[in-house]
């Protein structure tokens, strides 16, 4: 049987009208979808600065912590300095993973430290390092080169010098990562830095006391 016109212009406007009803609901499933999937940091975030820029403090302690071991056979603060090493290292490889996930180069041409401008743990000038280039707690090239020659006492006790600054430096960082960072597993590795490092803090200071 044959449809008359008027007839068949009904059933294609009831079908166009399911179908737009159906993309319609396709449309907002697909927006619903995408909105909620989360977005990765920025080149510019805290999650990325602290990354790069812990990755960069925590090298200089692992090297640190180095140098003491073949240069001290106090076993408390071999201990110590093995905790440090071994635990940084880690962060560093965590840190490096999460740049690669967020398809975010390791370096960049921003300051050192400029993201912390907007925490309560930005250092003078905004959280931009010193004239030298050195984050804060940083040793110099000279404090390393010193660090690398001395032996015995003299050693240990620029060792914890050096490191219980640098610890607190790092600190300040951490808490930062912690206000700022919009990844939760950013900011609760932050916390842990954070953490242990006071706790590191006041065990280097006992040490020190003692020599």
């Amino acid at each position: 049987m044959t449809l008359n016109l008027e007839a068949w212009q009904k059933r294609v406007l009831l079908i166009l009208g399911v179908v737009a009803v159906a993309g319609l609901f396709a449309l907002a499933f697909t927006a619903g979808r995408v909105a909620a999937t989360p977005q990765s940091p920025g080149n510019d975030s805290p999650d990325a600065g602290f990354a790069r820029d812990m990755q960069v403090h925590h090298s200089q302690a692992v090297e640190m912590s180095r140098i003491i071991r073949e240069q001290t056979d106090d076993v408390v603060l071999r201990t110590i300095a093995y905790d440090i090493a071994m635990t940084q290292q880690h962060q560093i490889g965590q840190m490096y993973a999460w740049l690669q996930d967020w398809g975010l180069p390791q370096s960049s041409d921003a300051e050192r430290m400029a993201w912390m401008a907007g925490s309560g743990h930005a250092h003078e000038g905004g959280g931009t390092v010193p004239a030298d280039g050195l984050m804060p707690g940083m040793a110099t090239p000279g404090e390393m080169q010193a660090l690398s020659e001395a032996t015995g006492e003299d050693a240990e006790r620029l060792f914890l010098e050096l490191m219980i600054e640098h610890h607190k430096a790092g600190v300040d960082m951490a808490e930062a990562g912690v206000e700022l960072a919009a990844e939760s597993e950013v900011r609760e590795l932050a916390r842990k830095m954070a953490a242990s490092q006071e706790l590191e803090i006041t065990a280097m200071e006992d040490l020190l006391a003692q020599l």
